[in-house]
Order: structure tokens, then sequence, then C-alpha cells
């Protein structure tokens, strides 16, 4: 309930008290003797009564509108926001947040830290993995270069030999376990780097030797000494060339 309806309610009060007393008052024959005179006096304090309701209420009302002057506001218009707005009473009942339980706040901590934990694991697995394919990768790449010498002696080897010579069974033996030895090591991701008739790249060729060649174009590999090999796109051997111009 508003002020205003509060003070106009007291108003009324005293109103009803003062025109109940004065209709007593009228009446002569309730009102005899020495009953005239309580009653008179009765009268008289309930009139002051009502009287002094009357000014309280008066100045709960003059109150009220100096506030609402000084803060600038209509008090109608306060008192039918606060009327309208049920959620400003009960901020003001509930005017503090309710905490969190502590169980909840120990749940939200735990799930927070294994949070934390599925990351920093997950992190370490794929650094785990990747450091596992570099070992295995060096691994290899050291195993095919002590390979390497052993092809070259079976290029050497065959191509040391006569038409005659090829034709014999031992050459052809060599021959076939070259190839297989070469099908292996290409199935595990070894391949040759091309060399003669390519433009020079020091990323994959070693220039042991320079030759003038009208022939050939700038910078163009002429001649190879020995073969280069890759594996999985990483050099394990540079290719030793020699280059025109």
């Amino acid at each position: 309930m508003s002020k205003e309806d509060m003070v106009k309610e007291a108003v009324e009060e005293a109103k009803a008290k003062v025109a109940e007393e004065a209709a007593k008052t009228e009446n002569p024959e309730d009102n005899e003797g020495e009953a005239e005179g309580k009653d008179t006096q009765t009268i008289s304090e309930n009139m002051d009564e009502a009287k002094s309701d009357a000014d309280a209420a008066e100045s709960v009302e003059n109150d009220g509108a100096a506030d609402a002057e000084d803060s600038g506001e209509d008090p109608q218009e306060t008192d039918s926001a606060e009327e309208n707005n049920p959620k400003a009473e009960k901020k003001k009942l509930f005017g503090k947040k309710n905490k969190k339980d502590k169980k909840d706040e120990k749940i939200d901590e735990l799930t927070d830290r294994l949070t934390r934990q599925m990351a920093e694991f997950d992190n370490f697995r794929k650094r785990t993995e990747k450091e596992k394919a570099q070992m295995y990768e060096i691994g290899a790449k050291d195993i095919i270069e002590k390979i390497l010498p052993v092809v070259d002696n079976f290029e050497r080897g065959l191509a040391s030999m006569n038409e005659e010579e090829k034709a014999t069974p031992f050459a052809e033996g060599m021959e076939k376990i070259y190839k297989q030895l070469m099908t292996t090591l290409e199935g595990i991701g070894v391949k040759p780097i091309e060399a003669v008739g390519q433009e020079f790249n020091p990323d994959f060729h070693n220039a042991v030797m320079h030759v003038e060649d009208e022939e050939l174009g700038e910078n163009i590999i002429a001649e190879e000494f020995q073969k280069g090999y890759l594996y999985r796109d990483s050099v394990v051997r540079h290719s030793m060339v020699k280059v025109a111009n």
C-alpha cells in the first residue's frame, strides 16, 4: 500500500469517528445525567484523538511529498512503479545473492581440474607420437644409409660386365637380387634422386666438378658420379654430380 493510500485511510477513519460521536451527542434520550457528562468527555477525547490522527496522516503525506520532490520523482509514479514491479520487492526482501553450495563449488573445481588434465594428457600424447615418428624416421634413415653402399656395389658389378657375361646365370642371378632389393627399398619409401639433365639444386645435389659445355644449358647437371636417395621426401644421401656452365 502506498503512502497516499495510508493517509487517505487515516483521514477517512478520523472523519468517521467524528461523525459517530456527533450523532451520539444529538440523541438526548440515550444521554442523561452523569452519562451525558461522561459521553461528552469521551466524545471530546475521541475528537481530539481523531484530530491528532488526521494531523499525523497529513504530516506523513507532506513528508512523502517532500521526499519525492527532493529525489526529483513524482510520488504517484513511485508508488505505481513499486506496485507494478514485483521483482523490485523481491530484490528488497532478498537483497543478497544466494551463495553457491560448497558441494557445487567442489564439483566445479574437480570438473575444471579434470578438463585441464585431459588437455595436458592430449598434448602429451600428440608430442609423444611426434617424437616416436621422428625417432623411427631417424633410425630408418640410418639403416638405409648403411644399405646404400651395397646397392652401389651391385650397380658397379652389373655395369662392369660385357654382353657375354650378362647372359650367364650368375649375372642374371645378381640382377634379380638387385631388382628385388630396389623393389623392397621402394616399398618402404626410398627412391633415387633425379640428376642428369636436371637443374642443379643444392638441396638434393652435391657438385664436385664443373665443366663448360655449349650443348648444355646453364647450371645443368652433366654427369652423376654417385646416386642420391630420398626417404619419405627427406634426403638420405645427396647426389654427387658434375655441373655444366
